[in-house]
């Protein structure tokens, strides 16, 4: 029997929180498209932000956690900002608009890829023989996944090649800011405040390309807009990414990554039953891969450096 302990990847310290995120983001995709019928796509992604930005701001006066940034903390706020809140976020809205949410969802579990290559080239984490198959079992699941996609969105091939290299943008951004969050300089600063700040800034940044595209400010008060602005940024933004990036700061890029895996099958399970989603023999058999490649690749330890 091995003496080594279990990877940390397996303690609940790291699951739990790993499950939330992933259920949280999971219900996503069906929210956001609900922000794009009457509110131009740029001012529902700063309105969230800011939404989330000051309910992180509200959760670190609470704690006592002050914003004590010097310059290099600013470049790195500055530069989470522009990556995860600014050209992440509008690259994932707009994609929405040409393609299905459950295509946006599976094409962004591609995560994981840029994720693992970009944390082996900048944070010199080597990939273990074990998440590697977890990897590519995974991404065989995908693959399923996405060619039940394909086959069934409504929108056309252009529009969905479209869409994809949309989210794919969306995706390098989103993985550039998980590799800085892994980095010595983001664990010099108190997670909350950071977060804050760099969600109000992304919001800023958000404000400004919204108003070069569609002009000036435009707000749904009806109750089914303000409520999903409310559950993305409060549930989806400020706690989800507290989480997330806990997780990540434990375990590394490339098997944070595992929730952008798994989100596409729970946005599948609640698509089926608010949006009646029929699930096809290549779409199970894409969520069966994915649920043990995700098994294989978090029960593996994480090689030295």
């Amino acid at each position: 029997m091995s003496d080594q302990p279990p990877p940390q990847s397996s303690r609940l310290a790291v699951l739990i929180p790993f499950g939330i995120v992933t259920l949280i983001w999971g219900s996503t995709w069906i929210v956001i498209r609900g922000q794009l019928d009457t509110v131009p796509l740029g001012w529902s992604v700063s309105y969230r932000f800011l939404v989330g930005g000051l309910t992180m701001l509200a959760y670190a006066t609470i704690r006592g956690e002050r914003v004590s940034l010097d310059a290099r903390g600013w470049r790195f706020v500055a530069a989470l900002a522009l990556t995860q809140f600014c050209l992440n976020f509008n690259f994932v809205y707009r994609a929405e608009t040409y393609i299905t949410s459950g295509l946006v969802a599976v094409v962004f579990a591609l995560l994981l890829v840029p994720n693992a290559v970009l944390g082996r080239i900048f944070l010199g984490q080597r990939l273990g023989a074990q998440l590697i198959l977890g990897c590519t079992v995974a991404m065989a699941g995908i693959a399923l996944l996405f060619l039940h996609e394909a086959r069934s969105d409504p929108h056309g091939p252009r529009a969905a090649l479209t869409g994809i290299g949309v989210t794919l943008l969306g995706v390098l951004s989103a993985s550039s800011a998980n590799v800085l969050q892994g980095t010595e300089t983001a664990r010099r600063y108190a997670m909350a405040p950071t977060l804050a700040v760099a969600m109000l800034i992304g919001s800023a940044m958000d404000a400004v390309i919204a108003w070069t595209l569609s002009g000036p400010p435009v707000i749904d008060t009806s109750p089914a807009y303000l409520f999903g602005l409310a559950y993305l940024g409060i549930f989806a933004s400020a706690l989800a990414f507290t989480l997330y990036f806990g997780v990540l700061r434990i375990i590394g890029p490339a098997k944070a990554a595992y929730s952008s895996v798994i989100v596409p099958v729970i946005a599948m399970l609640l698509s089926t039953i608010f949006e009646g989603y029929h699930w096809s023999v290549l779409a199970g058999a894409g969520a069966v891969l994915t649920g043990i490649g995700l098994v294989i690749a978090l029960r593996a330890r994480r090689p030295a450096r």
